[in-house]
């Protein structure tokens, strides 16, 4: 498992860093108007390949995982699955199509619209569920790596003026499909595919489940981008995501070790062996609360640096949203927990499904209420009721069914610690140095402060466990700590 999270841990610092790298440079290029323009085509797009998916990037991972040991099983659960996914495919590009052809609101940007298709008719494409399943965090890290660094040089070739969005589309395509097209063309490798002796009605009740929760889940994750930009207009969109970008891209981070324990806690439970998953969601617990709750201190306090140092002046109007937005590294860190490790690999897809109707509730209520009238703060408003309240009732359905012990010492442990984040920032900021500074002294020194602090005061080694695992794996001659 620890060469899967070093795996894991560098494909989340890679996605982590991309954004922080390429956006600053977009958000300049294009400001707020072509960013959210952009934005708002690839999440319309993006809707429309969410549910060709059906749920099967959820569902593929614990069917793999368990039918990895027995070749024959293995080749026909993907075949199924991807026979499944291609036609959904095809069927969702028809639709789309068919919309912004016919809807006059799209013809404004109908070329863009129009090539962000492929998004959808190449969603099938879209197999890290396989090889999730198969704990092939390897190749998933190294070819995601190699795109995502393709299309940083693309973007510093092809776009450098504010009429450059096109490309920006394209390049925002070409990092999604391009990694998903050399996954698909090397996974003949693992397993082989076949048309004939295919059971696809067996999986239809489960993906119906799964896919329910996934299309409603999206209601208040994807669309909120596409009903802001329906109820306002693109420079509020292009404020949205530029508070949103680095609330949710530090989420990679906290869910990081969740993503390689899917597997194994599915294979536990479909074996009973509930003593095994105790153990697994302890470590996963520990690791999300250690984590999400300095980000979201962090982000809080320094979002007018974060802001202007990765997105420009032009955006610092979004601060008041990227700190109502701060709190969903540890709202969706949460959700992600008790849904995807504990619910979904227990089978519990009818109550993920009920979870997420409350969600979607709350943020179409919301959405409607505050999005015109405060815009993009109240779209932020209503994504953070909405994963609050999503995650309240995954708890809700945990405890009802399981007696799973968590350690909730580490949430008021960790809310200590990051206190001290406020002195060291006013500390830096009386220094008067430059923005740039500023942000990274003061990241610098509350991570110091923070890991130093959970370290003396509650004798937390958690920080220094992962280190020393990671220099294990880079050969350093040490005992390795288990997590």
């Amino acid at each position: 498992m620890k060469k899967n999270y070093i795996y894991n841990l560098l494909l989340s610092i890679v996605n982590i860093l991309f954004p922080i790298i390429s956006f600053p440079y977009a958000s300049r290029i294009l400001g707020p108007v072509g960013i959210g323009k952009v934005q708002l085509v690839s999440s319309f797009a993006q809707y429309f390949a969410l549910i060709a998916a059906l749920g099967i990037p959820v569902y593929g991972i614990q069917e793999i995982a368990k039918a990895k040991d027995n070749k024959q099983k293995l080749a026909g659960v993907f075949s199924e699955l991807m026979v499944i996914y291609f036609i959904t495919s095809i069927v969702l590009s028809a639709i789309y199509l068919a919309i912004i052809f016919a809807f006059p609101y799209f013809k404004i940007n109908l070329e863009l619209y129009s090539f962000a298709v492929l998004f959808i008719l190449l969603g099938f494409s879209s197999i890290e569920w396989f090889y999730s399943g198969l704990e092939e965090f390897r190749g998933i890290a190294i070819r995601s790596v190699s795109i995502k660094l393709l299309s940083l040089l693309f973007l510093y070739l092809f776009v450098k003026d504010a009429a450059d969005f096109k490309y920006y589309l394209f390049i925002t395509m070409f990092a999604v499909l391009g990694n998903n097209l050399v996954s698909l063309l090397m996974v003949g490798r693992k397993t082989s595919m076949r048309f004939t002796n295919l059971d696809m009605k067996k999986h239809f009740t489960p993906l119906f489940f799964i896919f329910s929760t996934t299309i409603a889940a999206s209601m208040y994750t994807l669309l909120d981008t596409v009903i802001l930009g329906f109820l306002s207009n693109d420079q509020s969109v292009g404020l949205y995501t530029a508070s949103v970008k680095f609330t949710k891209v530090a989420l990679q981070f906290v869910i990081s070790i969740g993503v390689i324990l899917i597997p194994r806690i599915a294979k536990n439970f479909s074996e009973g062996k509930l003593d095994k998953v105790q153990e697994l969601i302890d470590k996963s617990f520990h690791f999300i609360i250690f984590f999400s709750i300095p980000i979201l201190a962090g982000l809080a306090m320094l979002a007018p640096e974060f802001i202007t140092v990765f997105s420009g002046i032009k955006f610092l109007d979004a601060t008041v949203c990227m700190r109502i937005l701060s709190l969903l590294p540890v709202l969706i860190g949460m959700g992600y927990f008790f849904a995807f490790q504990i619910l979904v690999p227990a089978g519990k897809n009818k109550e993920m499904f009920l979870s997420v109707i409350g969600g979607v509730a709350t943020s179409l209520l919301l959405n409607f209420l505050l999005v015109p009238v405060m815009k993009e703060i109240g779209a932020a408003i209503a994504n953070v009721s909405s994963e609050l309240v999503v995650t309240m009732l995954y708890f809700y359905f945990v405890r009802k069914y399981y007696s799973f012990r968590y350690n909730w010492a580490l949430i008021w442990r960790a809310v200590l610690c990051t206190l001290l984040f406020i002195p060291v920032i006013i500390i830096i900021h009386s220094m008067k140095m430059n923005i740039f500074l500023t942000l990274f002294t003061s990241v610098g020194c509350c991570t110091l402060v923070y890991t130093f602090a959970q370290y003396f005061l509650f004798k937390d080694y958690f920080m220094f466990r992962i280190i020393e695992m990671v220099y294990t794996r880079l050969r350093v001659k040490k005992e390795p700590l288990e997590l």
